[in-house]
């Protein structure tokens, strides 16, 4: 006879997807990501966008507030170092984030589980390519328990 609880893990696993929390600059990532949703260009599901007006001006403690609320990815995107619409936003974005690496290490949250990257209105292509990769990364590590409060499935 087969374990029942091993045939509901193995169910769960297939059936688990990654949730992933994209911030995603007004201007310009929002704009990427839209041209990519009219364009149909396909990509993973397992993304929810949060639209901020510049990715400097977004508190750190977002990402970890998305953590801690049960996502198992984030991402952060703005516009390309030079063109922000808010002159240098999205360069105190870029050094928030490096330090914010290691307040990772230090709550025990696999670095792979987070993506800081700039996304122009005109490169939907890239966007969805970055759902993608950090769907993966974080579809391999399992589900984000550090935070969430979630235990890992046993079998």
């Amino acid at each position: 006879m087969t374990d029942p609880q091993a045939i509901s893990t193995k169910v769960d696993e297939h059936q688990w997807q990654p949730k992933i929390i994209a911030f995603l600059c007004n201007w310009c990532s929002y704009a990427g990501a839209d041209l990519a949703g009219v364009s149909r260009l396909q990509y993973p599901s397992t993304v929810r966008v949060i639209r901020v007006m510049c990715s400097g001006r977004m508190n750190p403690s977002f990402v970890i507030r998305a953590f801690q609320d049960g996502a198992d990815g984030v991402m952060v995107a703005g516009c390309h170092p030079g063109d922000c619409h808010y002159i240098q936003g999205n360069l105190y974005a870029r050094r928030r984030y490096a330090l914010l690496a290691g307040v990772f290490d230090f709550l025990g949250i696999e670095r792979d589980r987070f993506l800081m990257s700039w996304v122009s209105a005109s490169e939907g292509g890239r966007f969805a390519g970055l759902v993608t990769e950090l769907t993966e990364r974080v579809r391999a590590l399992g589900p984000q328990t550090q935070l969430s409060g979630r235990k890992h499935a046993t079998g």
